[in-house]
């Protein structure tokens, strides 16, 4: 195959490696952003109902 058939043959395979790893990488930063725009709304709902209340908890409210 020779020096340049050589070179393309481990191009090729490069790219074969590249590719799904940016693919995947990409797919978890996507589900982290998800996550974490879950997990940003989550806590804005538990600050919103603890300003809702003063900032008081149940065990402040039963005594």
């Amino acid at each position: 195959a020779g020096p340049v058939g050589e070179a393309l043959i481990m191009t090729a395979l490069g790219l074969a490696v590249a590719v799904p790893a940016v693919l995947g990488y990409n797919w978890l930063v996507r589900r982290n952003r998800v996550a974490m725009e879950l997990i940003r709304h989550f806590g804005g709902g538990v600050h919103m109902s603890l300003l809702g209340r003063g900032g008081r908890t149940r065990a402040d409210s039963e005594s």
